[in-house]
Protein backbone atom coordinates (compact mmCIF):
# COMPACT_ATOMS: atom_id res chain seq x y z
CA UNK A 1 0.00 0.00 0.00
CA UNK A 2 1.42 3.65 -1.05
CA UNK A 3 1.08 6.07 2.09
CA UNK A 4 0.66 9.78 1.40
CA UNK A 5 1.15 11.11 4.82
CA UNK A 6 -0.47 14.59 5.39
CA UNK A 7 1.78 16.78 8.31
CA UNK A 8 -0.03 19.91 8.42
CA UNK A 9 1.11 22.16 11.65
CA UNK A 10 -0.80 25.16 12.25
CA UNK A 11 -0.81 27.50 15.13
CA UNK A 12 -3.61 28.96 17.01
CA UNK A 13 -2.21 32.62 15.80
CA UNK A 14 -2.27 31.89 12.30
CA UNK A 15 -5.79 30.81 12.11
CA UNK A 16 -6.85 33.63 14.07
CA UNK A 17 -5.16 35.66 11.85
CA UNK A 18 -7.13 34.83 8.93
CA UNK A 19 -10.44 32.90 9.12
CA UNK A 20 -10.95 32.14 5.46
CA UNK A 21 -7.33 29.81 5.57
CA UNK A 22 -8.27 26.08 3.58
CA UNK A 23 -5.30 23.62 3.05
CA UNK A 24 -5.09 22.25 -0.25
CA UNK A 25 -3.10 19.42 -0.86
CA UNK A 26 -3.49 16.57 -4.03
CA UNK A 27 -2.76 13.24 -3.51
CA UNK A 28 -2.20 10.74 -6.20
CA UNK A 29 -1.91 7.40 -4.60
CA UNK A 30 -4.70 5.48 -5.11
CA UNK A 31 -4.87 4.55 -1.48
CA UNK A 32 -3.13 6.05 1.89
CA UNK A 33 -3.89 8.12 4.67
CA UNK A 34 -4.04 11.44 5.82
CA UNK A 35 -2.97 12.55 9.38
CA UNK A 36 -3.68 16.36 10.04
CA UNK A 37 -1.73 18.17 13.53
CA UNK A 38 -2.83 21.41 14.61
CA UNK A 39 -6.31 21.33 12.52
CA UNK A 40 -7.07 24.92 12.24
CA UNK A 41 -9.63 25.87 10.07
CA UNK A 42 -10.35 23.62 7.24
CA UNK A 43 -8.39 21.20 4.96
CA UNK A 44 -9.31 20.06 1.14
CA UNK A 45 -8.01 16.95 -0.20
CA UNK A 46 -8.15 16.34 -3.72
CA UNK A 47 -7.88 12.73 -5.13
CA UNK A 48 -5.65 12.47 -8.27
CA UNK A 49 -4.47 9.06 -8.77
CA UNK A 50 -1.63 8.49 -11.45
CA UNK A 51 -3.47 5.62 -12.54
CA UNK A 52 -5.72 7.88 -15.56
CA UNK A 53 -6.01 4.53 -17.26
CA UNK A 54 -7.61 3.03 -14.15
CA UNK A 55 -11.50 3.92 -14.23
CA UNK A 56 -12.06 4.70 -10.08
CA UNK A 57 -15.55 5.20 -9.61
CA UNK A 58 -15.86 5.14 -5.80
CA UNK A 59 -14.42 6.30 -2.53
CA UNK A 60 -14.46 4.86 1.16
CA UNK A 61 -12.73 6.89 3.47
CA UNK A 62 -12.41 5.33 7.23
CA UNK A 63 -11.69 7.94 9.73
CA UNK A 64 -9.11 7.27 12.45
CA UNK A 65 -10.21 6.21 16.21
CA UNK A 66 -9.32 9.15 17.74
CA UNK A 67 -11.16 10.97 15.02
CA UNK A 68 -12.92 14.26 16.96
CA UNK A 69 -13.36 17.56 16.84
CA UNK A 70 -13.83 17.81 12.97
CA UNK A 71 -16.53 17.28 10.31
CA UNK A 72 -16.01 15.80 7.19
CA UNK A 73 -17.49 16.55 3.72
CA UNK A 74 -17.42 15.28 0.34
CA UNK A 75 -17.60 17.74 -2.55
CA UNK A 76 -19.10 16.78 -5.66
CA UNK A 77 -19.97 19.47 -8.61
CA UNK A 78 -18.92 21.82 -6.33
CA UNK A 79 -21.32 21.33 -3.85
CA UNK A 80 -20.74 19.89 -0.15
CA UNK A 81 -22.61 16.94 1.21
CA UNK A 82 -22.38 16.62 5.05
CA UNK A 83 -20.14 13.05 5.88
CA UNK A 84 -19.48 12.83 8.89
CA UNK A 85 -20.43 15.73 12.14
CA UNK A 86 -18.45 17.17 14.53
CA UNK A 87 -20.32 15.19 17.77
CA UNK A 88 -19.75 11.69 15.88
CA UNK A 89 -17.63 8.99 17.26
CA UNK A 90 -17.61 7.44 13.50
CA UNK A 91 -16.57 3.57 13.76
CA UNK A 92 -17.65 2.70 10.20
CA UNK A 93 -16.16 2.95 6.85
CA UNK A 94 -17.70 5.57 4.86
CA UNK A 95 -17.80 5.17 0.75
CA UNK A 96 -19.20 7.75 -2.10
CA UNK A 97 -19.45 7.34 -5.96
CA UNK A 98 -16.74 9.86 -7.31
CA UNK A 99 -17.90 10.10 -10.70
CA UNK A 100 -17.44 13.12 -13.39
CA UNK A 101 -13.99 14.81 -14.48
CA UNK A 102 -13.18 16.22 -11.87
CA UNK A 103 -11.01 14.24 -8.98
CA UNK A 104 -13.00 13.81 -5.83
CA UNK A 105 -12.47 15.66 -2.70
CA UNK A 106 -12.46 14.99 0.69
CA UNK A 107 -13.24 18.32 2.73
CA UNK A 108 -12.55 18.60 6.31
CA UNK A 109 -13.28 21.39 8.49
CA UNK A 110 -12.21 21.83 12.26
CA UNK A 111 -14.22 22.91 15.40
CA UNK A 112 -12.02 25.49 17.91
CA UNK A 113 -11.52 24.53 20.94
CA UNK A 114 -14.46 26.24 24.09
CA UNK A 115 -11.61 28.52 24.50
CA UNK A 116 -11.28 29.94 20.84
CA UNK A 117 -7.80 27.89 20.85
CA UNK A 118 -6.59 25.48 18.63
CA UNK A 119 -5.05 22.55 20.93
CA UNK A 120 -2.65 20.49 20.33
CA UNK A 121 -4.29 17.23 18.29
CA UNK A 122 -4.14 14.76 15.17
CA UNK A 123 -6.76 13.80 12.93
CA UNK A 124 -6.72 11.71 9.94
CA UNK A 125 -8.62 8.90 8.14
CA UNK A 126 -7.43 6.46 5.84
CA UNK A 127 -9.25 6.32 1.73
CA UNK A 128 -9.22 3.92 -0.84
CA UNK A 129 -10.00 4.48 -5.08
CA UNK A 130 -11.88 1.76 -5.48
CA UNK A 131 -12.81 0.71 -9.03
CA UNK A 132 -14.97 -2.09 -10.48
CA UNK A 133 -14.53 -5.49 -8.93
CA UNK A 134 -15.99 -8.74 -9.98
CA UNK A 135 -17.01 -9.70 -6.45
CA UNK A 136 -16.67 -6.74 -4.52
CA UNK A 137 -19.08 -5.05 -1.78
CA UNK A 138 -21.49 -2.94 -2.89
CA UNK A 139 -20.25 0.45 -1.44
CA UNK A 140 -23.19 2.46 -0.31
CA UNK A 141 -22.80 5.94 1.30
CA UNK A 142 -23.45 4.48 4.36
CA UNK A 143 -20.34 2.35 3.95
CA UNK A 144 -19.12 -1.02 2.81
CA UNK A 145 -22.12 -3.48 2.48
CA UNK A 146 -21.96 -7.20 0.62
CA UNK A 147 -24.36 -9.11 -1.44
CA UNK A 148 -26.47 -12.02 0.58
CA UNK A 149 -27.72 -13.24 -2.90
CA UNK A 150 -25.38 -16.37 -3.85
CA UNK A 151 -23.37 -15.54 -7.11
CA UNK A 152 -23.92 -17.15 -10.55
CA UNK A 153 -21.80 -19.27 -12.55
CA UNK A 154 -20.46 -16.30 -14.26
CA UNK A 155 -19.69 -14.41 -11.12
CA UNK A 156 -18.08 -16.93 -9.95
CA UNK A 157 -15.81 -17.72 -12.65
CA UNK A 158 -14.70 -13.46 -12.59
CA UNK A 159 -14.59 -13.77 -8.64
CA UNK A 160 -11.72 -16.58 -9.23
CA UNK A 161 -10.29 -14.68 -11.50
CA UNK A 162 -10.64 -11.02 -9.70
CA UNK A 163 -10.91 -11.09 -6.18
CA UNK A 164 -8.14 -9.55 -3.54
CA UNK A 165 -8.24 -13.22 -1.73
CA UNK A 166 -9.10 -16.81 -3.06
CA UNK A 167 -8.69 -19.60 -0.11
CA UNK A 168 -10.08 -23.33 0.32
CA UNK A 169 -11.13 -24.32 4.08
CA UNK A 170 -13.98 -24.59 6.59
CA UNK A 171 -16.39 -22.50 8.55
CA UNK A 172 -14.35 -22.54 12.15
CA UNK A 173 -16.78 -20.01 13.87
CA UNK A 174 -19.17 -16.99 13.21
CA UNK A 175 -19.68 -14.28 15.46
CA UNK A 176 -22.70 -11.29 15.43
CA UNK A 177 -22.02 -7.93 16.07
CA UNK A 178 -25.73 -6.54 15.88
CA UNK A 179 -23.95 -2.84 16.95
CA UNK A 180 -22.35 -2.73 12.97
CA UNK A 181 -24.93 -5.24 11.45
CA UNK A 182 -21.74 -7.37 10.60
CA UNK A 183 -21.10 -10.94 10.99
CA UNK A 184 -17.58 -12.30 10.95
CA UNK A 185 -16.34 -15.46 9.70
CA UNK A 186 -13.63 -17.73 11.06
CA UNK A 187 -12.01 -19.71 8.42
CA UNK A 188 -9.65 -22.24 8.69
CA UNK A 189 -7.57 -22.52 5.11
CA UNK A 190 -5.98 -25.47 3.71
CA UNK A 191 -5.34 -23.87 0.58
CA UNK A 192 -4.45 -20.23 -0.51
CA UNK A 193 -4.41 -19.36 -3.71
CA UNK A 194 -3.75 -15.45 -3.64
CA UNK A 195 -4.39 -12.34 -1.36
CA UNK A 196 -3.68 -9.03 -1.73
CA UNK A 197 -2.24 -8.47 1.79
CA UNK A 198 -2.12 -10.21 5.36
CA UNK A 199 -5.30 -11.04 6.12
CA UNK A 200 -4.90 -14.71 6.40
CA UNK A 201 -1.98 -15.75 8.80
CA UNK A 202 -0.17 -19.37 8.46
CA UNK A 203 -0.54 -21.12 11.18
CA UNK A 204 2.57 -22.77 12.34
CA UNK A 205 2.75 -26.45 13.81
CA UNK A 206 3.00 -26.72 17.77
CA UNK A 207 6.11 -27.98 18.91
CA UNK A 208 7.02 -31.49 18.95
CA UNK A 209 3.84 -32.71 16.67
CA UNK A 210 4.51 -34.01 12.99
CA UNK A 211 4.71 -31.28 10.58
CA UNK A 212 1.24 -31.99 8.04
CA UNK A 213 -0.31 -29.68 5.42
CA UNK A 214 0.31 -25.73 5.60
CA UNK A 215 -2.52 -24.42 7.25
CA UNK A 216 -3.83 -20.57 7.47
CA UNK A 217 -6.54 -18.83 9.55
CA UNK A 218 -8.40 -15.72 9.23
CA UNK A 219 -11.71 -14.22 9.37
CA UNK A 220 -13.85 -12.44 6.99
CA UNK A 221 -16.38 -10.04 7.12
CA UNK A 222 -20.04 -9.91 5.57
CA UNK A 223 -23.26 -8.35 6.57
CA UNK A 224 -25.72 -9.40 9.92
CA UNK A 225 -28.77 -9.84 7.22
CA UNK A 226 -27.03 -12.68 5.42
CA UNK A 227 -27.91 -15.01 8.06
CA UNK A 228 -24.65 -16.99 7.71
CA UNK A 229 -24.23 -19.90 9.84
CA UNK A 230 -21.35 -22.62 10.50
CA UNK A 231 -21.68 -25.26 7.92
CA UNK A 232 -19.89 -28.31 7.58
CA UNK A 233 -18.05 -29.13 4.22
CA UNK A 234 -14.98 -27.47 2.66
CA UNK A 235 -15.56 -24.18 0.89
CA UNK A 236 -13.83 -21.56 -1.69
CA UNK A 237 -14.25 -18.31 0.06
CA UNK A 238 -13.70 -15.03 -2.39
CA UNK A 239 -14.09 -11.75 -1.73
CA UNK A 240 -12.27 -8.18 -1.27
CA UNK A 241 -9.81 -6.65 1.17
CA UNK A 242 -10.63 -2.82 2.53
CA UNK A 243 -8.58 -1.16 5.11
CA UNK A 244 -6.87 -4.61 6.13
CA UNK A 245 -10.52 -6.35 6.64
CA UNK A 246 -11.52 -9.17 4.54
CA UNK A 247 -15.20 -8.85 3.11
CA UNK A 248 -16.84 -11.78 1.52
CA UNK A 249 -17.60 -12.07 -1.88
CA UNK A 250 -18.33 -15.53 -3.27
CA UNK A 251 -18.27 -18.56 -1.31
CA UNK A 252 -19.76 -22.57 -3.07
CA UNK A 253 -19.09 -25.64 -1.67
CA UNK A 254 -15.45 -26.29 -3.11
CA UNK A 255 -17.32 -29.42 -4.76
CA UNK A 256 -19.65 -27.06 -6.61
CA UNK A 257 -17.23 -25.27 -7.51
CA UNK A 258 -15.29 -27.87 -9.34
CA UNK A 259 -18.46 -29.11 -11.44
CA UNK A 260 -19.16 -25.12 -12.65
CA UNK A 261 -15.00 -24.91 -13.09
CA UNK A 262 -14.39 -27.92 -14.89
CA UNK A 263 -17.50 -27.72 -17.11
CA UNK A 264 -16.66 -24.15 -18.01
CA UNK A 265 -12.93 -25.32 -18.77
CA UNK A 266 -14.33 -27.80 -21.25
CA UNK A 267 -16.14 -25.50 -22.94
CA UNK A 268 -13.31 -23.10 -22.90
CA UNK A 269 -15.47 -20.18 -21.10
CA UNK A 270 -13.49 -19.99 -18.41
CA UNK A 271 -12.40 -16.23 -17.18
CA UNK A 272 -9.04 -17.61 -16.12
CA UNK A 273 -6.44 -20.78 -15.47
CA UNK A 274 -7.32 -21.91 -12.02
CA UNK A 275 -4.79 -24.67 -10.13
CA UNK A 276 -6.82 -27.71 -9.14
CA UNK A 277 -5.18 -30.10 -6.61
Amino acid sequence: MNHMVLLYRSSGFAAGVDSRIVLQVRLRCTEGSVRWVYPGQAVRVVLEPNLSSARRTTVCIKPSPSFRGASVFIERAGKLELLVTDDERPEQVFCFRADGSQGPAIYLQASPQRDGTWSRRAMGFRYELLGNRSAPVNLGHSGLQTSCQPCNDTELLMAICNSDFVVRGYIKNVSHHPKHQTSLVEVSATRMYWQRSGVFEQQVAASGKSRSAPSWHGHIHTLLQCHVKPGDGEFLFTGSEHFGEAWLGCAPRYKDFLFVYQAARASRLNSCDFPLD
